[in-house]
């Protein structure tokens, strides 16, 4: 079989929420909130990507995640260029891409330590619909009221700049050391490549498609470059297997996939280049 489907793992965070997306079970108005939900083998093993699902009620940390080169100083596989589906938006929600203007390591430190950082990012509307591609090096933070699918290059190394006084670590010296802290442009780069399918960036480390449609198609895919294959809504079958939404499966090699009408599937694979499936 070249299709599996991934272990879901809920990550309880208090920036989470009770009520999710369908195909997750709201957690008991008892339990703590669920902020995450990760997408990880069977085996324990870490592939080049990882698939999340993020569901705020608060501003998460000011952040910044270094490239491969700094990441592989640090001692990890790689570093960390992340793209993000907005699925649900509230009214007023944003993310913060980049400052508002250029800041230099001394101004970065000084507007950490004070607090006058989260006035200096550059807070943007985020709405259902949004997709964003945030390179290595953004300084970002995702905000309230979003519920959303990153992908992501899989290392858990993130370090933080401010986090609004909450009683965790900061990350200071190494996050400052890798923060390009300028202006951000958001940038469509989503590209219709067939009846179905939208390229919905092809980033340095990774490409990310959205499939819409019914029936059954096929993807074949190279031994260095599986596939993740995440259904968003709708039903159908893959390789035989049923898929639902709140799903993820990795896919290697041939696979044979069905589709409910209006089934919305996010599809990412590493590389930069976009695959003639």
């Amino acid at each position: 079989m070249t299709a599996i489907r991934l272990k879901t793992h809920r990550v309880h965070k208090p920036w989470g929420r009770h009520a999710l997306w369908p195909g997750f079970p709201d957690p008991a108005p008892e339990e703590d909130p669920v902020g995450e939900v990760w997408f990880q083998t069977l085996d324990g093993s870490e592939p080049e990507l990882l698939v999340k699902y993020l569901f705020t009620s608060e501003k998460l940390s000011i952040q910044v995640h270094p490239d491969d080169a700094a990441a592989r100083a640090a001692g990890y596989p790689r570093g960390k260029d992340e793209a993000w589906v907005i699925l649900a938006a509230e009214p007023d929600a944003t993310i913060a891409l980049g400052t508002i203007e250029p800041l230099d390591g001394d101004a970065l430190r000084s507007a950490a330590l004070d607090g006058s950082i989260e006035d200096l990012v550059d807070w943007k509307p985020a709405r259902a619909g949004d997709v964003i591609y945030s390179p290595a090096r953004t300084v970002h933070a995702i905000g309230a009221g979003l519920t959303l699918v990153e992908v992501q290059q899989n290392v858990d190394l993130t370090y933080r700049l401010y986090d609004y006084g909450r009683p965790r670590e900061l990350h200071l010296k190494d996050g400052i050391a890798v923060s390009d802290a300028v202006p951000f442009t958001v940038v469509d780069r989503s590209v219709a490549a067939g009846p179905g399918r939208m390229i919905l960036c092809e980033g340095a480390k990774f490409v990310l498609e959205r499939w819409s449609w019914d029936g059954e198609r096929s993807v074949a895919l190279p031994a260095d470059r599986p596939g993740l294959f995440v259904p968003v809504t709708g039903e159908g079958a893959i390789d035989g297997a049923p898929w639902h939404a709140g799903e993820c499966w990795s896919v290697e090699g041939h696979a044979a996939i069905s589709a409910s009408p209006g089934a919305d599937i996010l599809f990412a694979y590493p590389g930069g280049e976009r695959l003639p499936l």
